[in-house]
């Protein structure tokens, strides 16, 4: 998900690793913290791919910057990635986010509206975090109210993403 996060970043302009370690912080930090042990080896992979390119700018007061540009080859990937997301990154929230982050960046509606199906899919099956066995316990059926209240919370969440993505993927399909 960091290479995606980058490329999606650098898609809407050139930043320097510092720039983009801030705006992944703010996407992701939240939940996982971005390194810089972690993202300039990321970095360096993506450039070794020719993903995107580094150009060195004079610092205005400190040293000079290296600045990071995507390559073409850099934004057909992010939208080959965008398109065919892995199931990881449709079922797990955290992925999801950061896909949904950069969807706007693949310029066709249809396969925009393709990835968020299969979004819905996923949420439109029987699931819980709890189980009595293979069956799946709604809030009502616990007596834990920690428990209860978590089950509470994701219902409510994913009733406003179910009635959002029903929404945009029909304004999606109407563009069309």
């Amino acid at each position: 998900m960091l290479e995606l996060t980058i490329l999606g970043f650098l898609f809407d302009a050139p930043l320097h690793g510092y720039e983009l370690r801030k705006r992944i912080t703010a996407l992701t930090g939240h939940v996982k913290p971005v390194a810089e042990s972690t993202l300039y080896p990321a970095i360096k992979r993506l450039e070794k791919a020719d993903l995107l390119a580094r150009a060195t700018q004079p610092g205005a007061v400190a040293a000079p910057r290296h600045v990071l540009t995507l390559t073409e080859e850099g934004r057909q990937e992010l939208r080959r990635r965008l398109a065919q997301p892995v199931q990881r990154d449709i079922t797990d929230e955290n992925r999801w986010f950061t896909v949904l982050a950069f969807l706007r960046h693949l310029d066709d509606p249809a396969a925009q509206a393709a990835v968020l199906r299969r979004r819905l899919a996923f949420l439109e099956e029987p699931a819980s975090f709890f189980y009595d066995g293979d069956e799946p316990l709604s809030a009502e059926e616990l007596d834990d109210p920690f428990r209860r209240g978590v089950l509470t919370i994701a219902r409510a969440t994913s009733r406003a993403e179910l009635a959002w993505l029903r929404d945009t993927i029909d304004s999606l399909d109407a563009g069309r």
